[in-house]
């Protein structure tokens, strides 16, 4: 008899493949790739891209100030408010934040149509923030700032490097926040290096007195802010071979005591 031609095991695979059923509910879509088909995945390139230079500087200068010594009046920077605090003390200063131009130029308009009116005029003295180095510095000089609020990242450092300083000298409540450009953003500017409060409404007074309180205790009267020095802090590679070093050393040890 004649033999039945061989067929290969990939045809009858297939022809397994071919005989199922398929189910009209998952229909198999395979997505393909290659050019001018499917769009590709996202993927995480950030370590690919080349960065601005500004980002590598201020990155580099992170790592720089955990590796070597900090001096404590820098390091104090560090201590900004945390975020329960930092929204109270935002959400009070908020209520007196500086007119903008059009509020200025709409009151100024009004006061002019009064005038011309013969009407009196409202004039009294609107308690706002005050902001810019030089005159925060005068108001805690003549201790007329009832608060002080410093930003963490002003750069050069050496700006505002005395005033916690000098608030503390002259018994004014300070503090250290997160950052220079929401500082700005309450008095209507990009960024302020610090903002002082000099008067206080007598809704809001208890409030500021309750957390005047907390910022004496948290800043003024902490005395371990001078004290404690920052940095010091060894990277991933340097910290693997100390841990060598140490099991080396350990193992030295062993070796004398059981001999």
């Amino acid at each position: 008899m004649p033999k039945a031609p061989k067929t290969s095991k990939a045809k009858k695979v297939q022809k397994k493949v071919a005989d199922r059923k398929k189910n009209p509910l998952f229909v198999k879509d395979a997505k393909n790739f290659r050019i001018g088909n499917d769009v590709q995945p996202k993927r995480d390139l950030s370590r690919y891209v080349r960065w601005p230079r500004y980002i590598l500087l201020h990155r580099q200068k992170k790592i720089l100030l955990q590796r070597i010594k900090v001096p404590a009046a820098i390091h104090q920077f560090s201590k900004t408010l945390d975020k329960n605090q930092s929204s109270k003390v935002y959400s009070l200063l908020k209520k007196y934040a500086p007119e903008t131009k059009t509020e200025k130029k709409q009151r100024l308009v009004k006061a002019a149509e009064s005038k011309a009116q013969n009407q009196k005029t409202d004039s009294k003295k609107v308690t706002v923030l005050k902001f810019g180095l030089n005159h925060v510095t005068t108001l805690v000089e003549t201790k007329k700032a009832k608060l002080v609020l410093i930003a963490y990242d002003v750069d050069p450092i050496e700006l505002v490097v005395w005033l916690p300083q000098l608030c503390r000298r002259q018994e004014v409540p300070f503090a250290f926040v997160k950052n220079k450009a929401r500082l700005g953003a309450l008095v209507h500017q990009k960024t302020a290096t610090c903002v002082a409060l000099t008067e206080v409404r007598k809704e809001d007074q208890a409030e500021f007195d309750n957390l005047a309180r907390d910022l004496r205790q948290h800043y003024n009267e902490n005395h371990e802010l001078l004290r404690t020095i920052g940095g010091g802090q060894v990277g991933i590679k340097s910290k693997h071979q100390q841990e060598a070093l140490k099991k080396a050393l350990e193992l030295e040890e062993l070796k004398k005591t059981s001999q």
